[in-house]
């Protein structure tokens, strides 16, 4: 893959694929991968957090 190509989809997401982690509540970082909740509810976090313990993500608020 040319690396010119490489996050090109990026750019037609809103702010390019970035914003503030609900979980880790850091800011300005992607939020590229979606967890869902225990009562099936999809959120997008951050990359630290696509792995972080089922308590954490079910609780966030929103």
């Amino acid at each position: 893959m040319a690396k010119t190509k490489r996050g090109k989809a990026l750019w037609n997401v809103p702010s390019h694929g970035r914003g503030t982690c609900p979980v880790c509540v850091s800011t300005r970082i992607k939020l590229l991968y979606a967890r869902t909740t225990s009562d099936n509810k999809a959120i997008k976090v951050c990359k630290r957090c696509a792995n972080a313990p089922q308590t954490k993500v079910d609780a966030v608020n929103g």
